[in-house]
């Protein structure tokens, strides 16, 4: 039975990792920051009391921020392959925190590494290594990206994960490990955390048909993005850490879509014709440095890897409204 350790296990990308790899059989470690209120929303449907004969499913409290406690789970657990899905994931978030955010997204990276590297020295056990890089690296580079494309970031977050995703590729080259960046464009679901503006727009409508608000405050409508499923995104990082050889792919869509062009759908779907009467304008929500236009090019994942997206933009936006109009309804 093959053994997989995922840090941000409590988020969107962790939660649906944890559940296809439990259908393919793996034994799941999980790693959680301690907190005084527990955030496991995302997997109660999959969580296994560790003391039942047969469980698969283990959390385990750490922090990338702690190399100590990186590096004893590593060596406890053994696990065959390590995905790195935990960060201070909010953009904008990044320029309020930006220490925070490189502590974490940047040196917690290299904390991992070399945490994987010790134990390969130590053991002679290899372990293969997913990173969760992301289209923010590209910023304002000229559209489609792809794997060659020349990084121009326009935030902590995302010169963290320049810096991240340059000692990925140096400890593969250095050290022999086998490492991938998985470039992931925007990926969305019912799961999304609810500050990210595809949430913020699809659970609003919901509040807005339930009455409990009357407005929608956002910033930039006019920023495009690459957006696509979250499931099966954790489909592509699980088929780069299957391929003989570790490399780094871009994972996408290929369509890009303003924010308006979100709104516009979103509200359709929920069957409300005037969107115009229930979006506001917040400056506060506008980035001191915005990314134009992000839209991949996954040429490569579709001839290595054979991946290619199965929901696009109008079914996912139907997705998550369907689900959140559910949910509000429920609540009620």
């Amino acid at each position: 039975m093959k053994k997989a350790l995922i840090t941000g296990i409590t988020g969107q990308d962790g939660s649906y990792l944890a559940e296809l790899l439990l259908s393919k059989g793996y034994e799941v470690h999980g790693i959680m920051r301690r907190s005084s209120s527990f955030s496991t929303v995302r997997i109660e449907q999959i969580f296994q009391d560790p003391h039942v004969k047969g469980a698969r499913f283990f959390l385990h409290y750490g922090d990338l921020s702690d190399a100590e406690n990186i590096r004893k789970l590593i060596f406890k657990i053994q696990p065959d392959e390590l995905y790195n899905l935990g960060a201070q994931s909010h953009v904008k978030v990044s320029f309020e925190i930006p220490e925070y955010t490189a502590n974490i997204d940047g040196m917690g990276v290299l904390r991992v590494l070399d945490a994987i590297k010790d134990f390969q020295d130590h053991t002679g056990k290899k372990i293969k290594m997913y990173q969760a890089s992301s289209s923010e690296m590209f910023g304002s580079s000229l559209s489609p990206q792809n794997e060659l494309t020349p990084f121009y970031p326009q935030s902590p977050y995302g010169c963290a994960k320049v810096f991240a995703y340059h000692l990925v590729c140096n400890y593969r080259e250095a050290y022999g490990l086998f490492a991938c960046n998985g470039i992931l464009f925007n990926h969305e679901s019912p799961r999304r955390g609810g500050t990210f503006v595809t949430k913020k727009i699809t659970q609003g409508i919901a509040k807005i048909k339930s009455g409990e608000i009357d407005k929608i405050y956002l910033g930039n409508l006019n920023a495009r993005r690459d957006w696509g499923y979250a499931p099966e995104y954790c489909e592509a990082m699980w088929l780069m850490l299957q391929q003989k050889d570790p490399d780094d792919y871009v994972i996408g869509t290929g369509e890009s879509h303003s924010v308006k062009d979100l709104i516009i759908q979103a509200f359709l779907v929920a069957g409300i014709k005037d969107w115009k009467k229930y979006i506001a304008i917040d400056p506060e929500y506008y980035r001191p440095a915005e990314v134009d236009n992000l839209v991949a090019d996954i040429t490569k994942a579709k001839k290595k890897l054979k991946w290619q997206p199965k929901v696009k933009f109008k079914e996912l936006i139907k997705i998550m409204v369907d689900h959140d109009l559910k949910e509000a309804k429920q609540n009620k």
